[in-house]
């Protein structure tokens, strides 16, 4: 990776505006009573960039920047979903996610000196329709998940998994076609 693809958000006045603002609203989505179901709605409508009918999110939720997310219609994210969206993140429909699931778009250099000058890029995560991933998945920057795949729990998502399989471990790999 080259320098020049990395940037230094810390530098970005309105990033880091923007990122102060949604981090605002994460916290009163998580501070909502869950009973005021309509409210938690309309807040996270307003922290994703889009997001289709028919969705649960679970409180705590935590994003960056959140106009970098993309949900589909009838998605369910148990308790503690974090997503790093320095770049997109594109989730289909049909898509339910485990509790405490991280999707990383976001990166840092390995040379110690360039990581210590804040630098970071982010590179787009794509989760594709009607796949489950199970409770302490982790989903690294760049990876795709094919249509109709299950992730199992406790999987670290460090490359691309097909459509319709099971992948499991750490790394997580494909162990069964579905």
């Amino acid at each position: 990776m080259k320098e020049e693809e990395y940037i230094n958000l810390a530098d970005d006045e309105e990033m880091q505006a923007k990122h102060i603002h949604t981090q605002s609203l994460c916290h009163k989505y998580s501070l909502l009573d869950p009973e005021e179901l309509e409210k938690r709605r309309n807040l996270m409508k307003k922290i994703v960039n889009s997001i289709g009918e028919n969705f649960t999110i679970e409180q705590p939720f935590h994003c960056d920047y959140g106009y970098f997310i993309n949900i589909g219609k009838d998605f369910y994210a148990n308790y503690n979903l974090t997503i790093l969206d320095t770049a997109s993140v594109t989730i289909g429909d049909n898509v339910f996610i485990g509790p405490n699931v991280n999707i990383y778009a976001a990166t840092h250099p390995l040379d110690i000196e360039r990581r210590n000058k804040n630098l970071e890029k982010g590179i787009p995560v794509k989760i594709g329709n009607n796949v489950w991933i199970g409770g302490n998945v982790t989903i690294l920057p760049g990876v795709t998940i094919g249509d109709g795949t299950t992730i199992g729990a406790g999987s670290v998502v460090t490359k691309d998994i097909p459509s319709n399989v099971l992948a499991v471990g750490n790394p997580c790999k494909v162990i069964k076609n579905l």
